[in-house]
């Protein structure tokens, strides 16, 4: 296993790319202090860590019709792998679901979804429900968004060491699949 270390430009590259993703390389390294090709090497070498991992365009959920957001809270019957891996495999392809987190206490797995209402979200519960090992399922609906955030609290005055990404195929594994097993 080898660390590479993050220093003050390339934490304030990521942070100017968690702010907007689509500057182009001569405006990135103009924020930064750098001339273009520095610039472009080190996103290239964040890249190549899996520090970056992917650019994507903010949607606005509302504006495209999807006006319900839940937090489903899904308990399974055993805890055993085997439950684990296919009750993650199932809920990777489950596109309303945003988010999936492994958790410690009172539930076992908390989901984020989002869709368009709540005849919708019913079906989503209910192919949750069937999922195998699902015991139990609990949900609450978020009234409004009072914050939210995408951009990682990068602290640029200090270096940051971080562990090279091992292959690229375990680079480019969908995210929720490769979160949950290594959660799992």
């Amino acid at each position: 296993m080898s660390f590479d270390t993050l220093d003050k430009i390339d934490l304030r590259i990521l942070q100017e790319l968690q702010n907007d993703a689509s500057l182009t390389n001569v405006e990135l390294a103009s924020r930064v202090n750098l001339s273009p090709s520095p610039c472009l090497a080190r996103v290239k070498n964040l890249e190549r860590l899996g520090v970056i991992n992917r650019r994507v365009a903010v949607v606005d959920p509302q504006i495209v019709g999807l006006r319900v957001m839940a937090f489903i809270q899904v308990t399974l019957e055993k805890h055993v792998q085997s439950v684990r891996d296919g009750f993650a495999a199932e809920v990777g392809r489950i596109a309303e679901i945003m988010d999936c987190y492994l958790m410690v206490g009172d539930q076992d797995y908390l989901l984020r979804a989002i869709v368009s209402d709540i005849s919708d979200l019913e079906n989503l519960i209910a192919r949750i429900s069937r999922i195998a090992g699902v015991a139990s399922i609990r949900s609450g609906l978020a009234v409004r968004n009072v914050s939210s955030r995408r951009a990682l609290p990068l602290d640029i005055s200090r270096p940051i060491q971080v562990k090279s990404a091992s292959t690229d195929s375990e680079r480019h594994r969908p995210s929720l699949h490769r979160h949950l097993q290594a959660l799992a």
